[in-house]
Formats: C-alpha cells, structure tokens, sequence
C-alpha cells in the first residue's frame, strides 16, 4: 500500500492522474469553449489558466488564438501540459508557480480558475490571497471566470461513496464534512492489481453567497455567479458555481 500527501504532492496527481483528467474531461473543454456564452472572449486575449493542471484549457484556448499562459506548481502537471500543447501544435506560456505569488501586475485580460481548483490551502487568509493575486494579474476591464463546486451542490452528493472504474483499475472516493460545513475532507483509495494507493485532501468549500463577498473583498467589481457554463441561475438546478467578476480601473 502507498499512501500521497494530496494536492502539493506530486505522487498524487501522477498516481490519480487518469481519473481526475481523463479523456472525456478534455472534450468538455473543447465543448464549453465552444458553447458557452461565460467563455467567449475577444479574439486574441491574453488569459492566464492559474492552477492549469495538464492543460485542460490552456491548449484549446491557444488553438483559438488566444495569448495563453498556463500557471501550475506541480512539474508533473506541466510535464503533461507542454506535450499536450507540442502534440497539438499550440503555443502556450508555462509557468510553475505557487498560485498565491505569482507575479503579472495587469498581464492579463481574463483569468480562469477551473474544476474546483479553489480553496485547497490550509490557511482561508492564503484562498484570500489567491483571490487577491487574480485581481492583481488583471488589467482593468478584465475578467474573472472562477468555478468550483459550491457548498450547495456538494450538500447534495456527498454520500454516499463514489466508485469509479476505468478498465481494471478501481477507485472510490469517500467525503466527510468538517467544522460545520466549512471544509471537506475526501479520502481516494485507488486499487491497480496488487497495489492499493490512498490519499487524503482536506479543502475549503463556499457557498455562492461566501465566495461573491471574497471576490467583492478582493476588489472585483459587478460580480455575477452562474449555475453552469450555460448561464443558468445558481439554484436548484444549478450543475456548477461559477463566478464572473470584472477588475475596474
């Protein structure tokens, strides 16, 4: 049995990299950027993909034409991200960088944050500060597309356990809550053959009420917070949280 450290550990997205990013994941990429009304941008911006993983975004946004530079602290993941973009033939900036520090005052005219890349520092000042570095990476007029699974959503389906299987291999995710909702804590046990590989992740989840006040905190200016990439209300059908914010002069 081995056992990762979660989210700083690069043992844990090596080793759960085919379920958190498989295939299918990637098409809907491909497919929200082509229908979704809260990810269409003029011709020719210049994003930043904070906390890029293996290139999800980065690689169709620069095969649009977009001016794209992908921002993740784990080696392994850029590994995956430049051969994703050297196969497809896409031009994109990688940068290994801690997603609180990194340095691009006005570089950018959006910022995304995608598939609940959000909350996962151990200290709510350092998510704050995340917030802060987006805002400050921003140049004024520019825009904020952050999604996440919100508290709500969560609410509905953290029990019972998932089980996923991809092949022979076999993996199921158990969630707990922690500290009256503020947090949750998952525990991955991933069986390949003989080997037993666990992981525990602890991180902060928000309501849409809780994350438009860190976004207004932050400084973004006419926030808007979405049930999914279709525009719809955040209510009961609501699929995703995700907020769009501005950066005003």
């Amino acid at each position: 049995m081995t056992r990762t450290g979660g989210f700083q550990d690069d043992d844990f997205w090596t080793e759960f990299h085919d379920f958190l990013f498989s295939e299918q994941r990637h098409e809907q990429a491909e497919e929200l950027l082509d229908t979704s009304p809260l990810l269409t941008f003029p011709q020719r911006s210049r994003v930043l993909d904070l906390c890029c993983g293996p290139g999800v975004f980065t690689v169709p946004l620069a095969r649009r034409g977009h001016r794209v530079t992908g921002v993740d602290l784990s080696p392994a993941m850029l590994d995956w991200a430049r051969k994703r973009s050297a196969d497809a033939g896409a031009e994109v900036t990688y940068v290994r960088a801690d997603a609180r520090e990194y340095e691009a005052p006005q570089a950018f005219d959006v910022v995304l944050n995608m598939f609940t890349s959000f909350g996962y520092f151990e200290d709510p000042a350092d998510n704050a500060r995340m917030l802060r570095t987006m805002h400050t990476c921003l140049a004024p007029g520019g825009t904020l597309v952050l999604d996440l699974a919100g508290k709500e959503l969560l609410a509905r389906r953290v029990t019972p356990p998932k089980v996923v299987r991809r092949g022979d291999d076999l993996m199921v995710q158990t969630d707990t809550v922690l500290d009256e909702w503020a947090r949750l804590r998952s525990e991955w046990v991933l069986v390949r053959g003989e080997r037993v590989t666990r992981a525990t992740l602890t991180w902060f989840v928000y309501s849409a009420v809780e994350l438009r006040r860190m976004a207004e905190e932050a400084g973004f200016a006419r926030v808007e917070v979405f049930g999914g990439f279709d525009g719809r209300p955040y209510d009961e059908n609501a699929e995703r949280l995700v907020l769009r914010a501005v950066r005003e002069a």
